[in-house]
């Protein structure tokens, strides 16, 4: 699909370097013998739109016989999406869905009042060298949606919407953006998209959205004459016509945002809520571990473990 001829490059020296309303470096994080990129929430922000959470997974090789294994572990008042740039995951979750994910291909699970889910390396990738690279991110969920029965969605490669241009490649993951739409199902306004930039080339940030935020995932990229190298996140002022120029060797960012919230979120392990009091009630059904008689079930086909609440 050919670029949005209503949407003008511009130039990058057109703003300034006080546009940037955000830095953020991510922090390393260890998940159990595998560490991620985290940067968001940061201490400089907590959320871009809907986006309150945002971990870069690799790029990891693994051995033969090696993999992930995420065990069960529960979720409220958000939905998580999972996107590959290398390898495989295989999704199990208490809605019943059984779903293995690969590179450019979305899998959308909204916890909404409570589900619990595992992600682990397919059986298949385990029979030889394996590799892993990816994207973790959370949108928090609308008050009006915190309560919703959860629910999965997966979109295949040939799903998700690719814009081309002049060196610039834009697959949409997510919510509307250059006069296209992704099909996920949102509950707030919202943007995700993974570009892939050639050397020099531009692209214009989409400026229907109050909440505008860039994740380099490779290479790097200048703003209003600054460069900035992987992996970092900036969010934009809103309002300002933004420009990137990716960097002689070309880069590949993630581009994010939406609506601003009309409050801060609680966040606590993997609950998200806007009130202290549902964050409460989560731990202490998790805790409990009366599967299927409250807000948590385990997956269907991986109940023989799971992740216990944190002390």
């Amino acid at each position: 699909m050919s670029w949005n001829p209503s949407l003008q490059p511009g130039d990058p020296d057109d703003v300034g370097a006080d546009a940037i309303e955000t830095l953020i470096i991510p922090r390393s994080r260890d998940i159990g013998g595998f560490e991620v990129r985290r940067a968001l929430p940061s201490p400089q922000r907590q959320m871009v739109g809907p986006f309150i959470f945002f971990d870069q997974a690799g790029p990891a090789e693994l051995l033969t016989g090696q993999g992930i294994d995420v065990r069960p572990h529960p979720h409220t008042g958000l939905g998580t999406v999972t996107y590959l740039f290398q390898g495989d995951f295989h999704h199990r979750d208490s809605t019943g869905a059984d779903q293995v994910i690969r590179p450019g291909e979305l899998n959308w699970m909204v916890a909404g009042r409570g589900v619990s889910h595992s992600e682990r390396t397919t059986a298949a990738a385990r029979r030889g060298p394996n590799s892993l690279f990816g994207i973790q991110t959370w949108l928090a969920l609308p008050d009006t949606h915190e309560e919703m029965a959860p629910t999965f969605e997966h979109h295949g490669k040939a799903a998700l919407p690719v814009l081309q241009d002049k060196g610039v490649s834009v697959r949409l993951i997510l919510g509307e953006a250059y006069g296209q739409a992704a099909p996920a199902t949102l509950f707030s306004e919202a943007f995700y998209a993974d570009v892939q930039l050639a050397g020099l080339s531009r692209l214009p940030m989409p400026d229907n959205h109050e909440d505008r935020g860039i994740y380099i995932v490779e290479g790097s990229i200048s703003v209003a004459g600054q460069e900035f190298q992987a992996p970092q996140m900036m969010v934009f002022r809103p309002g300002d016509r933004i420009t990137v120029v990716a960097g002689e060797h070309g880069a590949r960012v993630m581009i994010l945002g939406g609506a601003t919230f009309n409050g801060p979120r609680y966040i606590w392990w993997n609950f998200v809520a806007s009130s202290q009091e549902r964050i409460e009630q989560a731990k202490a059904e998790w805790r409990a571990q009366k599967w299927g008689q409250g807000l948590f079930d385990l997956p269907v086909d991986d109940r023989n473990e799971f992740i216990p609440l944190p002390d």
